[in-house]
């Protein structure tokens, strides 16, 4: 091979190289809300419903399980239902009245998922509103998906940062792929406020 057909072939390589570490990434959203959805399991007392599940649709075939119970709520995923439900991210809540808005941001390299952000409402019962009810916190959270379990890895408060939505990408690009859900601490992103307040109040 000539000096000149080596070098083509070693910068061949270097392209080839460089288009493999620079993988695009980007935002999917998908939706929680109840009509989008499948109820599949409801607790009663009398005609009050005090707990649900639901499951959504994610990207590509991503399965969701929002679930509900003492006005308190979960969100996980996996690949399947049975998949989701076992991940910790099934059992990550949060010890005030809480909810979540019904989108889900999917953060994806070359067109496969990673990582979902979304909103949560956190009640902050020091902080009542004209009819004694607690207003509520706006808190991101940043959730890592497969391969690997499903879990928290940062929280983001929203009131304290106004590029929020902007700090969660980050979060969700930077850290939760390596994030070892057994051993890694949760970060909180950005500067800390009310709800992060709420959320680790123990």
């Amino acid at each position: 091979m000539t000096p000149i057909a080596s070098l083509s072939a070693a910068l061949i390589l270097i392209g080839a190289a460089t288009i493999a570490v620079a993988e695009p990434v980007g935002s999917v959203y998908s939706s929680t809300a109840d009509k989008d959805c499948r109820k599949v399991s409801s607790t009663k007392v009398g005609q009050d419903e005090l707990g649900s599940a639901h499951i959504c649709r994610g990207p590509a075939g991503f399965k969701v399980i929002k679930s509900e119970d003492d006005l308190r709520e979960t969100v996980t995923a996996g690949r399947t239902a049975a998949i989701a439900s076992d991940q910790p991210a099934a059992a990550q809540g949060f010890g005030p009245f809480n909810s979540t808005t019904n989108t889900i941001e999917w953060r994806l390299s070359a067109g496969k998922p990673f990582a979902m952000i979304q909103r949560w409402h956190i009640a902050d019962n020091d902080d009542p509103d004209k009819n004694g009810r607690p207003n509520t916190k706006q808190m991101l959270v940043v959730t890592r998906l497969a391969p690997g379990a499903a879990c928290h890895v940062a929280y983001i408060d929203v009131t304290a940062n106004p590029a929020a939505n902007e700090l969660a990408r980050k979060a969700a690009d930077e850290i939760a792929r390596g994030f070892d859900c057994s051993k890694d601490k949760i970060k909180v992103a950005g500067e800390s406020g009310r709800a992060i307040e709420l959320t680790l109040r123990r």
